[in-house]
């Protein structure tokens, strides 16, 4: 019954104007819904943070994110429809990350979702939580399209990723061991600043001096786009703890200069490699405004053109689900209610 509602939903869509997505985000902490329409406007989106309780740990407990998301979920979705001011006939389809993240917090969102699709007899759209970030520059970028390259950097990725059209993408360099966000994270937590990382961080880099400490940048020699933070988080441990009378300051903005500029340098070194004139970010640490500023400078010194989701679209949301799962529509695809998590699911991945 479900496979025949959601076809003829999808048939019905092709003459509706407008279409108004309703999708989950609860990949790792943070809970949110939103309400898309036509993949870029968005009509709501609510989240409720688990920070305060993740910081006392000093990073994420899986057990307990996946707890709180079951408390919450249903409070965010009513705010969520409150907020857009329609009623559930007003739904044309349900979206959810199916991974990659936590698998116990991705169930969550994910059945929920399904619920939600079941009972309204609408499509259920399963979304890749990093081709989701990409999308985020759609929400605030009406004008951008396909091709360009992005650069995607969080806590679990740190990916130079080609977007060849809304449903092709390609990874061109990763990172081999940490991604940037998770040695934002650790070394946050060695110099007692907390935690996430980033924005710690950076606020103590702006009393410091970037050119203190020459901490080293990682050679890769199988692939040229590749990225490796774990030497640099090593680097910075053993500075902290051999030395001690260290300038935090001056740790944080060395630390902060040194794996940024790796990441804007292999950035500008993809585009033009493969002559992609438009670069986006996306990511927890795409809020970077170091990042931001280096890139933003070498794209304009090599006349490319940057587009950056706005702040509240860089972390972990909801809008930015519904988006992707727009595009997927629009191709006239849906996913069957047996889909389960995929923790691991890597970006291009079907």
């Amino acid at each position: 019954m479900y496979k025949q509602n959601a076809e003829a939903r999808i048939k019905a869509l092709a003459d509706k104007k407008d279409w108004n997505i309703l999708a989950f985000e609860t990949s790792c902490d943070d809970t949110s819904v939103s309400i898309v329409r036509n993949g870029r406007q968005v009509l709501s989106g609510c989240i409720s943070s688990q920070i305060e309780i993740h910081n006392t740990f000093g990073g994420v407990v899986p057990e307990v994110a996946s707890r709180k998301h079951i408390e919450n979920i249903g409070l965010v979705l009513d705010e969520a429809m409150r907020q857009a001011g329609m009623d559930y006939g007003d739904i044309d389809a349900v979206a959810s990350t199916y991974g990659p993240g936590l698998v116990g917090a991705l169930l969550v969102g994910l059945n929920a979702a399904k619920s939600v699709s079941l009972s309204l007899g609408v499509p259920f759209v399963g979304v890749n939580h990093m081709e989701a970030h990409v999308c985020a520059n759609y929400i605030s970028s009406p004008k951008l399209e396909p091709p360009f390259l992005c650069l995607v950097v969080s806590g679990g990725h740190t990916q130079i990723v080609a977007v060849n059209s809304y449903s092709d993408y390609k990874i061109l360099g990763q990172t081999l061991d940490d991604a940037a966000g998770e040695a934002f994270d650790k070394i946050s937590r060695e110099l007692g600043l907390g935690y996430p990382g980033g924005p710690y961080i950076q606020r103590a880099a702006e009393g410091g001096d970037p050119k203190a400490i020459p901490f080293p940048k990682a050679r890769i020699k199988t692939n040229e786009l590749d990225f490796s933070f774990s030497g640099l988080k090593t680097s910075v441990l053993n500075y902290i703890h051999n030395n001690k009378d260290i300038n935090v300051n001056d740790v944080a903005a060395s630390f902060q200069y040194t794996a940024v500029s790796d990441l804007v340098s292999k950035t500008m070194l993809a585009a033009e490699k493969y002559g992609y004139k438009k670069i986006a970010l996306a990511g927890g640490v795409a809020a970077n405004r170091l990042l931001r500023e280096m890139l933003g400078a070498q794209a304009s010194k090599r006349k490319k053109e940057l587009f950056v989701p706005e702040f509240e679209f860089c972390t972990d949301n909801a809008s930015m689900v519904a988006c992707a799962a727009y595009y997927k529509l629009k191709r006239g695809l849906y996913d069957d209610l047996s889909m389960n998590a995929n923790p691991a699911l890597e970006i291009g991945e079907v």
